[in-house]
């Protein structure tokens, strides 16, 4: 009685100890602050909380958008296997979870005999009945192998969980790009439209004056040359508009309905400029993906505890407990009690060096998981410094193409006035058109890689995840460890 009451304590203290090496997370390989930048101009839409806080419906105030990226959360179906997946490593991490639970079991069997007599000439029939409780092949933990394979399950599914919402931001962002890629194609197309009416205006003009031997024939063909350009121009834009079309559609999932809201136009989007970026450390707690990364390395260490614990003995029990009996009457009577108790131990001795290899292959896993959680933060860093650095330059680069528009369009009346005077050739008339067309269509792409930028610092750091800010509010805080 002495010894059981002494082994008692001795199986406690070696089911409490862990194989598993602690888990030290490498420091962030990035520098302590973003570049600094400049500021963004006080008129510039700003927002007051960070953007990991920030629900999309309050970052992208067009109807249109929003109606697109709800439709794209419904129906998109990368973010529909995102989702399964999740639902998947919850299922593994709950199997992993139950190894370290003893299975019981209830059996009950009847069973009916006719034999042979030993003198051969008559028969016998026999009958038995059972009832059984029987705990199967339980391992008994103490190495804490079942333990940490659980935890590796456990941390994947973490892993998959953040992973799911990292595929939600990225799927916002991806809407929204692509929804102002659609408008930057549609405004481009109608002022190709535009101006090819203008320019086929122009043609018919030259023509007039071509009968009426005013001009030359060197004036129609050069008109003409301009028409072909811009009617070869509206052609791939209409082709562009309906490559952002398609993309757009399929980011949605289901086709695009027919009573959206009226679009806004590039020049008036509501999208909020200037979002908070506070230390590339805060990025750890709001990025989704950072902490995919840092779960994997979790389970990564949790593969070496139980890589380490395969090298020492596994005890597992069977036992049961029942009744067996000829008569059903008879059947719980205590004299026909029946049990078993087995107890096994295996230890590994000779196994052709695979057990070190699992060791060594767990060590490298976790070496690779600790150098993709480092480059995880760096793209991250990567990713916020370069849109802190569109926000600086977007807004002085943009007001410096208005005025280059402004300057081309003056040019272009002082031409015409020219040309009407007989002063320019039409060459020179040709010449400020297209100045002209070619300025208003970089003054286009310019505000549309204005919003791309913010789109991309926004999800950069962390946003997308809630449709409304008082949601990210109310959501609760992801612990590390």
């Amino acid at each position: 009685m002495m010894r059981r009451l002494l082994t008692l304590p001795l199986i406690g203290c070696l089911g409490a100890c862990s194989l598993t090496p602690a888990l030290q997370r490498p420091p962030a390989p990035v520098p302590a602050s973003f570049p600094v930048a400049s500021a963004v101009p006080a008129s510039a839409p700003a927002s007051a909380v960070p953007a990991s806080a920030l629900g999309w419906r309050a970052m992208f105030g067009d109807p249109r958008l929003q109606r697109l990226i709800d439709l794209a959360l419904e129906n998109n179906r990368d973010l529909r296997l995102a989702t399964l997946n999740v639902q998947a490593a919850r299922a593994r991490s709950n199997i992993e979870g139950a190894a370290s639970l003893p299975t019981v079991g209830l059996d009950a069997t009847h069973s009916r005999e006719r034999t042979l007599a030993t003198d051969a000439t008559s028969r016998e029939l026999d009958r038995q009945t059972g009832v059984n409780v029987a705990l199967s092949a339980f391992e008994l933990d103490l190495f804490g192998r079942v333990r940490t394979l659980s935890e590796a399950a456990f941390a994947r599914y973490l892993a998959s969980e953040q992973g799911r919402d990292a595929a939600q931001i990225a799927l916002v962002g991806a809407v929204a790009d692509a929804y102002f890629t659609q408008r930057l194609a549609d405004e481009q197309l109608r002022l190709s439209e535009r101006t090819l009416t203008d320019w086929r205006q122009s043609l018919e003009l030259a023509r007039l004056l071509k009968q009426a031997e005013q001009n030359s024939s060197l004036d129609v063909a050069q008109a003409e040359g301009q028409v072909a350009l811009a009617e070869a121009d509206v052609e791939g834009r209409r082709r562009a508009l309906a490559e952002a079309d398609n993309a757009l559609q399929l980011l949605v999932g289901s086709e695009l309905p027919g009573d959206l809201p009226p679009a806004v136009s590039l020049e008036r989007q509501p999208v909020i400029a200037r979002l908070p970026a506070g230390l590339p450390a805060d990025l750890l707690l709001t990025r989704p993906d950072l902490r995919q990364a840092e779960q994997m390395l979790v389970a990564a260490n949790a593969d070496v505890g139980a890589a380490r614990a395969a090298f020492f003995p596994q005890i597992s029990l069977t036992a049961s407990f029942g009744y067996a009996s000829a008569s059903l009457g008879s059947l719980f009577d205590p004299a026909r009690e029946v049990w078993r108790f087995a107890p096994q131990i295996s230890q590994p001795l000779f196994q052709g060096g695979r057990l070190r290899a699992e060791l060594r292959l767990a060590e490298v896993r976790k070496s690779e998981a600790v150098a993709q959680y480092e480059r995880a933060i760096q793209v991250a860093f990567r990713e916020v410094a370069d849109a802190l650095a569109g926000t600086a330059t977007f807004d002085r680069q943009i007001e410096a193409q208005r005025r280059a528009v402004s300057a081309t369009q003056r040019s272009l009346e002082l031409s015409e006035l020219r040309y009407r005077a007989g002063l320019d050739g039409r060459l020179d008339l040709l010449d400020a058109q297209r100045q002209l067309y070619a300025s208003r269509q970089a003054l286009l792409d310019l505000r549309r890689a204005e919003i791309a930028n913010r789109v991309a610092l926004y999800k950069a750091l962390g946003g997308g995840l809630h449709a409304d800010s008082d949601d990210a509010a109310a959501a609760p805080t992801e612990s590390r460890g």
